[in-house]
């Protein structure tokens, strides 16, 4: 399991760009993976989520979030801090 959290999107997705922005405003080290330019990104997705929509956010906790708003992300982040 990785010890940062992975962000599966892509930069056409509002929803990708929206969550991008909470977790650079909490200072949330990540990484990012772009479906369009990581041609295996999408089924690793899948894979974690069970779906295709995306953002899909891992956590270095094993768990994951699927589209999540502001507010449930920003609670995710700062209770597994």
């Amino acid at each position: 399991m990785s010890n940062k959290v992975t962000m599966y999107g892509a930069e056409w997705c509002i929803d990708c760009r929206r969550s991008k922005k909470v977790l650079d405003t909490l200072g949330v080290d990540y990484d990012y993976v772009d479906l369009e330019a990581d041609l295996t990104g999408a089924d690793r997705a899948i894979a974690i989520s069970g779906r295709t929509n995306i953002p899909v956010i891992q956590f270095t906790d094993g768990s994951h979030l699927v589209e999540p708003s502001d507010s449930e992300l920003r609670e995710k982040v700062t209770s597994s801090q």
